[in-house]
């Protein structure tokens, strides 16, 4: 096997277990130990894994970066899941919201609905919402504003969402991990989490990139996650837990193609 396609390979395995050793690699790869430590030192020179001793590990995301570089990220992938998670959701009942660029997505799709109530603390999702075709009813969460994604966080904005009663929430995370879901953002987390607390059913909806990738602030257990709304399905480690706490996972066609349940869920 070629170098290239060995690490290409590496990297492929380390998303699926997070962190291994070189004797698993090498077992896995048949290749020798020594080649397999000269393609993780390329790997960790290019800054595609981290190295420690007798094996290696997928690095620390530093973070998601700006809001409106995120916009450009997958859009093709967050159309499908939000076209998906839109037709979910029928007349009658309450939505809380959380700010982020599929949320965004999903709020264009959800426009073109009638019936439903929204709360949410981003201005522009509530402005999509609000100024759409269809008949729905939007509140806005106050609380320190932030231009840059256009979102309330923070005390006030917490004990707002403590107000309502709402059907559901939908959010979106920065990662998702056997042990529940994650945010980069320690106000928006904090903010996930009131919706959490505050609603009967919570759906998280966002593309496969966020699967096994670590952040530092919890915002739920899977145990707390109805249903989660995705691009692909997640590798088999994952699968297993998102089964084991009973969360149904929905998969997120292409063009206008309705939504596949996975039949384990």
């Amino acid at each position: 096997m070629k170098p290239k396609l060995r690490q290409d390979r590496i990297v492929d395995i380390l998303r699926q277990r997070e962190r291994i050793s070189v004797e698993a690699l090498a077992d896995l790869l048949s290749a020798s130990r020594e080649t397999i430590r000269r393609d993780l030192n390329d790997l960790a020179d290019r800054g595609e894994v981290r190295k420690f001793h007798g094996g290696a590990m997928l690095p620390e995301p530093a973070g998601e970066g700006d809001f409106s570089s995120r916009l450009s990220e997958a859009p093709a992938e967050k159309r499908a899941i939000a076209r998906a998670a839109a037709a979910l959701f029928g007349p009658g009942e309450s939505l809380l919201v959380d700010a982020g660029t599929t949320t965004l997505a999903f709020a264009e799709e959800l426009a073109r609905r009638s019936g439903l109530t929204v709360v949410t603390n981003c201005l522009r999702i509530a402005q999509v919402v609000g100024q759409g075709p269809g008949s729905n009813r939007v509140f806005v969460i106050g609380g320190e504003y932030r231009p840059d994604v256009g979102e309330t966080v923070g005390a006030l904005a917490t004990a707002q969402i403590a107000g309502f009663n709402a059907t559901h929430a939908v959010l979106t995370i920065g990662g998702l991990v056997a042990a529940g879901a994650y945010d980069f953002q320690i106000e928006e987390a904090g903010i996930a989490r009131a919706m959490v607390a505050q609603a009967q059913h919570v759906t998280v909806i966002a593309d496969g990139s966020k699967f096994n990738r670590r952040a530092l602030f919890q915002v739920c257990r899977l145990e707390q996650i109805d249903r989660i709304v995705v691009d692909r399905p997640p590798d088999q480690a994952l699968a297993d837990a998102l089964t084991d706490a009973s969360v149904e996972v929905v998969v997120a066609l292409p063009a206008a193609a309705p939504p596949s349940r996975d039949p384990t869920s």
